[in-house]
């Protein structure tokens, strides 16, 4: 193990390598050798023809993460679960100068621990029906990708979806503190994410490691169950000269409530304003179990875990995050993927080996679009790439699964007198007759299943693999407010929908503790 500066570190990478990064938003994404690298790209050509790897969205929607290599021939090649947060990159692939390819985000993180351990790749059911089914689009996200990643196969009479391992040339992670040996600590990090995977995985495939820390310490200083990893796996280590290389989030350079070396009252946890987003949260609440295990998804979702902290409910429940952090209070972005007071703090893959395997009880994701099979899309849109996540995955074996979103874009809504007014409407259907790209496939929906779709107006329930209205706020005409809206009829049961809870619709509310 050798200690190297950034620029140092760029001029080992070849031109035409693979090369994986690990994390979520900034967390494990090391910044200083990232920029290091695009400057030696444009000042001498290398490396150029890189093909990056990775699991998460890496990046802040600005000038930070894996943004700083969207420079034309540096990267050609980007496969990942999310490149919306990375503004360069995305304009490079829309412009059809980068092969770009959108997997599950569970799939990639334990596709690293298959390639460590020198497996073909994963098979697995995630993915099918949806845009990374070969049959549909096999996760391309422009014209001039035009290589295979993900094949349908039958294995013992079903069908399966094969995600195929690949060599590592170069890891490029991130944590804390390394200790003389290489020995890396993650002591500020908010999450473990997937770096002794990718580090395992590089190293077997004949690659090297490259690890940007804040501190260096003496060797044998670490306390052995600290190190994530090992210096086995290391063959550089980059101790970084600027505070903003080291991130803890997106929007958060430290908070030591995100890394469980403290615990923040509950109480200065700022509440959701009341408006039509904080209805959806609400009614979403009123969907969890006392004793059950939450995922939340971006966005509003994220927010439902304010409405339990507010509600006096967050120790009644357990949210889980997919980056690996159970218990606490998931923060919403621009710190998504973190978490106040932690209770425990696993990697990645091992979270996408329990919710694979039906571990949650219930998920609360984003819903951008819908459509009369039950399909939703938060992947793509028009000139916008945004990719998965966690999405597919999480979908895939949840028992119950409650969409959320805003049933128009950008309508103006007044919430009065336990009423919802429309004062201005919407511009952009969000219920549309087929969704442009199926993030969420209906039609693959399992029996045991419970499928909500919770907006400010109404509620939709799938089943049978139709749209049912099974409930309407209180203020809105069902006619003109949601039907007319609609670029398809959903089954409307007999009688109406009934009404939405209006306590719910009241500024203070107080109500969830009994509704659940």
């Amino acid at each position: 193990m050798k200690f190297v500066t950034a620029q140092e570190a760029a001029k080992l990478i070849k031109d035409g390598s693979t090369v994986g990064v690990g994390g979520m938003g900034l967390a494990g994404w090391p910044e200083e050798v990232g920029r290091a690298i695009a400057a030696n790209y444009t000042e001498t050509g290398h490396p150029a023809g890189l093909n990056l790897k990775q699991g998460c969205a890496m990046g802040d929607w600005k000038s930070r993460g894996t943004t700083v290599l969207g420079i034309e021939g540096l990267v050609t090649k980007w496969c990942g679960a999310h490149i919306g947060s990375s503004f360069a990159l995305n304009e490079l692939v829309l412009a059809n100068k980068i092969e770009c390819h959108c997997l599950p985000q569970g799939v990639i993180v334990n596709l690293w621990r298959e390639i460590a351990a020198g497996r073909p790749g994963i098979i697995s059911k995630v993915g099918l029906g949806t845009f990374i089914d070969p049959r549909i689009q096999g996760g391309k996200m422009n014209e001039v990708t035009k290589t295979d990643l993900v094949e349908l196969i039958d294995f013992q009479g079903e069908e399966y979806l094969f995600y195929k391992s690949f060599p590592v040339d170069v890891a490029l992670l991130r944590g804390t503190i390394a200790d003389e040996k290489g020995n890396i600590s993650f002591e500020n990090e908010g999450i473990i994410n997937e770096g002794l995977a990718i580090a395992e995985a590089t190293k077997n495939s004949g690659g090297i490691v490259i690890v940007q820390v804040q501190y260096v310490t003496k060797a044998g200083t670490l306390r052995p169950k600290d190190v994530r990893i090992p210096g086995i796996f290391v063959d550089y280590v980059v101790q970084s000269t600027m505070e903003e290389a080291n991130w803890q989030t997106e929007g958060t350079l430290y908070n030591p409530a995100f890394s469980g070396q403290i615990k923040q009252p509950i109480g200065a946890i700022e509440p959701m304003p009341f408006d039509e987003r904080k209805i959806i949260a609400r009614r979403c609440t009123m969907e969890f179990k006392r004793g059950g295990i939450i995922n939340l998804g971006v966005g509003i979702p994220a927010s439902t875990a304010k409405v339990a902290a507010e509600e006096g409910m967050s120790d009644y429940l357990t949210f889980a995050t997919e980056s690996g952090i159970i218990g606490g209070v998931p923060a919403p972005l621009p710190d998504f993927g973190s978490s106040f007071n932690p209770e425990a703090t696993i990697t990645h893959g091992e979270m996408f080996d329990m919710i694979n395997g039906g571990g949650l009880d219930l998920t609360c994701l984003g819903m951008s679009e819908a459509d009369a099979h039950g399909n939703v899309n938060v992947s793509k849109f028009n000139n916008r790439l945004i990719g998965p996540g966690g999405f597919i995955d999480i979908t895939q074996s949840t028992p119950k699964i409650v969409f959320c979103g805003t049933f128009m874009n950008k309508a103006k809504i007044e919430i009065k007198d336990n009423r919802l007014h429309i004062i201005e409407e919407g511009k952009i259907n969000k219920f549309v007759e087929d969704v442009e790209q199926i993030t969420f496939a209906g039609g693959q929906a399992l029996d045991s299943q419970t499928i909500l779709y919770i907006t400010e107006r109404c509620v939709f329930r799938l089943i049978g693999g139709e749209m049912h209205v099974v409930e309407i706020a209180p203020g809105i005409d069902l006619q003109k407010d949601v039907l007319d809206l609609m670029k398809f009829a959903p089954v409307v049961p007999e009688g109406g929908p009934k009404l939405m809870d209006p306590a719910i619709f009241a500024e203070d509310w107080g109500k969830l503790k009994e509704l659940i």
